[in-house]
């Protein structure tokens, strides 16, 4: 039997805030979904991150970039714990991995830009700020780590991925520990991009409307110390498959995440009636909801209490499976939420009845004694992820 790997720190960010306070503040309460402000010149909303990202230190400058920058704030909220494991284990028993899809893409559009305008490239740019990789070799040079780094680009699923990854380093007897999460910042050719497959809202995304007809991007990010050190929140299985339908599309019946999900469960030892709250990826556009409702149905009879929290953070694409990951924490840790109230699902409350029912969260819901929480993240490809967290001691 393998040893139980806990996640016994969290660091989070998206457009409701840069600490785990804010978050759990708008998890539960019945307020108006999500904080998005409009995006410069075109005809959708983002969530953006609420306050400036000061500059990496002057030793990492040559990684600088938004995408950077936020990983090296999170990094910052947990910093004892890491300081901690790296004292406990030794810097090269801890790994780093990160997942993400954007990297440096903004910084490159602004160089292009100046680049297409003046002749020439902006002072102090290189190509390597937007490598996927330099997220995951910027926080081990920064936090003096050794152990394996290594970034995780499956698009939507890259932050669920990441902790697949770390586990199997792990267990491969590679590192003792991981610092494991995803970051994605915002950046014009994802805004372009997602328009241009006529994906994107004008309005707050509603996720499992019956009128939805979109995802609103955001950006943000989280952080987590994966290890053997009992803590309140256990990592208790992981299941990913891959059915390649469609670039873009999701296999409209749903068999690839079903799968997903019921690999976790596997994974985990757990039938479906132990999961007591379902995160959705749920990024409302007709084809995803459509899909995850009918894969819901396959595998939970009833379904259980579930919901999708895009409409408050958007969708932070190679970020989500984390940010969500640690939504699941905040849910499970009895210090941060000791009721064991259930995330609200903001929506306008119009079913689509093409959707098999789900039991969408309203206030004041609460999550059993002893269940688990299990979250899901599907991407371009058919690239998918399923996290089950659930009480650890």
């Amino acid at each position: 039997m393998t040893a139980p790997l806990y996640l016994s720190d969290l660091a989070l960010a998206s457009c409701l805030g840069l600490d785990r306070a804010a978050h759990l503040a708008a998890l539960l309460a019945d307020a108006p979904p999500g904080r998005f402000t409009p995006w410069p010149g075109g005809r959708t909303l983002v969530g953006a991150l609420p306050a400036p990202l000061p500059p990496l230190p002057a030793a990492l400058a040559g990684f600088d970039c938004r995408n950077n920058r936020l990983l090296w704030q999170l990094a910052g909220q947990i910093l004892p714990a890491l300081t901690g494991a790296a004292a406990r284990f030794g810097p090269d028993r801890v790994a780093v991995v990160i997942g993400t899809s954007t990297g440096g893409i903004a910084e490159g559009e602004a160089a292009l830009a100046a680049y297409l305008a003046e002749g020439r490239w902006p002072a102090g740019y290189h190509y390597r700020q937007q490598e996927l990789g330099s997220g995951a070799e910027m926080l081990a040079r920064g936090l003096g780590l050794a152990g394996p780094a290594l970034a995780v680009a499956t698009a939507c699923s890259s932050g669920g991925k990441a902790f697949a990854a770390a586990r199997r380093l792990i267990r491969l007897g590679l590192a003792d520990a991981a610092l494991v999460g995803g970051a994605d910042t915002l950046c014009a050719m994802t805004i372009a991009g997602f328009s241009a497959l006529e994906a994107v809202s004008a309005t707050a995304c509603r996720p499992f409307s019956r009128d939805r007809d979109g995802i609103t991007i955001g950006e943000g990010g989280a952080l987590f110390l994966l290890g053997p050190d009992p803590a309140p929140v256990a990592l208790l299985g992981i299941g990913e498959s891959s059915d390649a339908y469609h670039v873009s599309a999701p296999d409209p019946s749903g068999r690839g995440a079903a799968l997903a999900m019921r690999r976790a469960l596997d994974d985990a030892g757990l039938d479906p009636a132990a999961i007591g709250y379902l995160n959705l990826h749920g990024t409302a556009t007709r084809l995803n909801d459509a899909m995850e409702g009918r894969a819901v149905a396959t595998l939970f009879d009833p379904p259980p209490p579930c919901g999708s929290t895009k409409g408050l953070t958007g969708h932070t694409l190679g970020a989500a499976g984390a940010i969500e990951a640690g939504l699941a924490w905040l849910t499970l840790h009895p210090d941060w939420n000791p009721g064991r109230l259930l995330p609200l699902h903001r929506w306008d409350g119009a079913a689509d009845p093409d959707i098999p029912p789900l039991d969408l969260v309203g206030p004041g819901r609460t999550l059993a004694a002893g269940a688990a929480v299990m979250s899901s993240s599907f991407a371009f490809g058919g690239s998918n992820c399923a996290l089950i967290l659930g009480e650890g001691r």
